[in-house]
């Protein structure tokens, strides 16, 4: 957090996004209705992103979502591992809720500002989830300011063996032919919302090298692949993997790279499974 006391420093930096706590249907609980609470923002140096929480516990699990997304994608995972503890999905600068700064921030700059909010919080030693281009901004999060007690990576990008932007786009379209109308309602929303700054946000992501991050991650970390995903095809999750000082490897059968969008159950099995294992 910017200098100046906790109290004031926070009062500055917070704000509450003007919406009611939404309900969403917990479909392991007999449809018993889950609240979530209300999201607000929070500002750091020129970029806002918004948050919003659920669960309580020792256990704190925050959310990254990918390229174009949103915090709205980990609805069924956010519920899943309440079950266990604190659940904290963001919104990145210019994604779902969250306003668009007036400068496309790059991996690292995003990665600075969830670290502000998670000081802001007095919250260390977390479970950072990444997904896609999530997986790069809490890579950084992890290096840059050590807060991560560990770090899932869910379909990593960007296989630097493909970094190209044509090359990334015909994967996912490759990848999503198959995938179910609800996982392309909610991408086709978030995207529209993306749009107007896409392509500066595409280039922050392809320009950003998570490779040389991975060796310096000091937490251990679950990379979780889902077994059809051809934008983080197996040979590069393998290479983040051997990158890894302390890393395991998990494959998710019959799913894409947007595995955790239409059915997130079996990839949080294998996260509460690892974080179960010492």
């Amino acid at each position: 957090m910017p200098g100046g006391s906790a109290v004031s420093g926070r009062a500055a930096a917070w704000g509450w996004v003007a919406r009611y706590p939404r309900r969403v249907t917990d479909s392991r609980s007999g449809g018993a209705p889950v609240s979530e609470q209300p999201s607000r923002t929070f500002s750091h140096d020129g970029s806002t992103l918004v948050a919003s929480e659920r669960g309580e516990g020792e256990t704190v699990f925050v959310l990254v979502h990918g390229l174009g997304m949103g915090r709205l994608v980990f609805d069924d995972l956010a519920q899943i591992l309440a079950e266990r503890g604190r659940v904290i999905a963001v919104d990145l600068p210019g994604y779902g809720e969250a306003p668009e700064p007036p400068r496309t921030p790059t991996i690292e700059r995003m990665a600075d500002l969830v670290a502000a909010y998670l000081r802001g919080e007095g919250l260390g030693d977390v479970v950072l989830v990444g997904h896609s281009m999530g997986s790069q901004v809490a890579t950084e999060v992890a290096v840059r300011h050590g807060l991560a007690s560990r770090l899932v990576l869910i379909a990593p990008s960007v296989d630097a063996s493909a970094r190209r932007t044509g090359e990334q786009a015909r994967r996912l379209a490759r990848d999503l032919l198959d995938e179910s109308p609800t996982v392309l309602l909610l991408g086709a929303r978030a995207y529209l919302h993306a749009g107007p700054h896409l392509r500066r946000k595409i280039r922050a992501m392809m320009v950003h090298r998570p490779e040389n991050a991975y060796p310096r991650v000091t937490c251990p970390a679950l990379v979780l692949r889902g077994a059809e995903d051809l934008v983080s095809p197996r040979a590069w999750c393998h290479r983040v993997v051997d990158l890894l000082p302390t890393a395991e490897y998990a494959e998710i059968p019959g799913h894409g790279h947007e595995t955790v969008i239409k059915n997130a159950r079996p990839a949080a099995d294998r996260i509460l499974d690892w974080l179960d294992r010492p």
